[in-house]
């Protein structure tokens, strides 16, 4: 356990910050499988359901949880089994 008070700041930050990464982290796995089940059974609301997990990478990119190299290649990933599906 640190002793500088800024230390003890940083560790209860930190633990927040885990805390909301982790959520957006799950959120976003829910989203993808979702999305990867709708291509698999080539449901009829595939597209809409895929744009969701698109936005939800994007925006998980965007707050810093995923690294951008990481949310481009699950969107292009993702939209290429979408694309085969719909071919």
């Amino acid at each position: 356990m640190p002793n500088i008070k800024s230390q003890k700041d940083r560790v209860v930050q930190a633990k927040k910050e885990a805390l909301h990464n982790k959520a957006i982290k799950s959120n976003l796995k829910t989203v993808v499988k979702k999305a990867d089940a709708a291509i698999a059974a080539n449901a009829a609301e595939k597209d809409a359901v895929v744009k969701v997990a698109v936005s939800t990478i994007a925006k998980a990119q965007s707050k810093g949880v995923l690294h951008k190299n990481t949310a481009a290649r699950k969107i292009s990933r993702m939209a290429k089994r979408a694309n085969k599906a719909n071919a």
